[in-house]
């Protein structure tokens, strides 16, 4: 909760529930990461927060951008981003996209697969691409790994064809998984992929990137590693791999840059135990799963929530949203407390849900409208 945000809901006491985000802190998150890898490009993955004002803030930051489909491209230039800065970073692209994003002057495309590899080839020629690797994603709460990736065999095959197809083998790539909290991920993800790096180099492949991802982490209810730690440890990996010889690094931060600039604050419908003798309450907030908080799904994001009423006497509860939906719980095994005086009516913040928030909210599911949101 930042001095502004925290004035906005003072002064304002805006309908619940909606989003508010600082703009100054997405910035001063930009920069202390730049500091962190000064040696790394950053795309800020897109699909985080798309808000024109974070975008627009990241321009002017020199930023560059990962973009998960052609809406997202769209949004980036449309806040001043030359698409020479875009990455289309998405591995699974209808065809459509590839040709609109390559006649707007993209020109750097994600993929892990001969089928995109061949898309590509046809609707982007001459596009530099880079193969996504399969890697670990332990230590992660939001995990990638089953979903995108290919094997070091197949990437190697892969981009031993890219030349020949007329594309440009420009790099490899891996992603550790979101909300990685721990170093370690990225040295062994590091470790696996530049041995291939240097293998295709050695066949006359004139790679020149290596793109590390994204993953780094916000503080939710647990600590994390700082930002520094997660560079010392990435740049350890790289240079006793690369030598002095390192490639062009690009990472793809989305949560760090706008995880902690963003407050949902919520109205609490309803507080109610099952059984007088139930020590568990449940209490149901006027946001949910379907409302833009689809990361609690097996609670693996645990977003820290303050009341009006922090300081007093606690309880255990169970944490749900508004909807008609068996599925819509939040938090029943994650040893949640909230003050016992808790009652419908109360206004709770939901802290640092800058980052897959937004974008993951329903459209009207059971008739709630969209989360509302604020830039500051």
């Amino acid at each position: 909760m930042t001095p502004k945000i925290a004035r906005f809901l003072t002064q304002y006491q805006p309908a619940t529930p909606c989003l508010v985000l600082d703009v100054d802190r997405v910035e001063e998150n930009f920069r202390t990461l730049r500091d962190a890898l000064p040696l790394a490009r950053i795309y800020y993955a897109v699909k985080a927060n798309p808000a024109h004002q974070v975008l627009e803030r990241l321009v002017g930051l020199s930023s560059h951008f990962d973009a998960a489909s052609i809406e997202e491209v769209d949004a980036c230039l449309d806040a001043g981003a030359l698409p020479e800065a875009i990455s289309f970073g998405n591995t699974i692209k209808k065809v459509s996209a590839i040709r609109r994003a390559h006649d707007v002057g993209v020109s750097m495309f994600a993929f892990d697969s001969r089928e995109e590899l061949e898309k590509l080839a046809r609707h982007a020629p001459g596009a530099r691409v880079y193969c996504r690797i399969l890697v670990e994603n332990e230590g992660a709460d939001w995990p990638l790994s089953r979903k995108f990736g290919t094997t070091i065999e197949s990437a190697r095959e892969l981009m031993l064809q890219a030349g020949d197809l007329g594309l440009d083998p420009y790099g490899l790539s891996f992603h550790v998984g979101s909300q990685q909290t721990t170093t370690r991920a990225y040295e062994i993800a590091i470790g696996k992929v530049a041995m291939l790096f240097t293998d295709l180099t050695e066949a006359g492949i004139n790679l020149r990137m290596m793109n590390l991802g994204g993953g780094f982490p916000t503080r939710y209810r647990d600590d994390v590693p700082e930002i520094d730690q997660f560079g010392n440890a990435i740049m350890t990996a790289m240079t006793e791999h690369f030598g002095n010889n390192l490639p062009d690094m690009v990472i793809e931060p989305g949560r760090f840059i706008v995880g902690d600039a963003g407050v949902v604050q919520a109205e609490v419908v309803l507080a109610s135990r099952r059984d007088k003798n139930d020590p568990v309450r449940w209490v149901y907030l006027d946001i949910g799963r379907f409302g833009g908080l689809a990361e609690t799904e097996g609670e693996s994001i645990k977003y820290r929530i303050t009341t009006p009423h922090d300081g007093t006497a606690m309880g255990p509860v169970a944490i749900a949203g508004p909807t008609c939906d068996g599925a819509d719980i939040m938090y029943e095994k994650s040893n949640y407390r909230l003050p016992l005086a808790l009652t419908s009516g109360d206004r709770v913040e939901l802290l640092s849900t800058g980052a897959y928030v937004s974008t993951y909210c329903s459209t009207k599911f059971n008739g709630f409208a969209p989360l509302a949101e604020y830039y500051l």
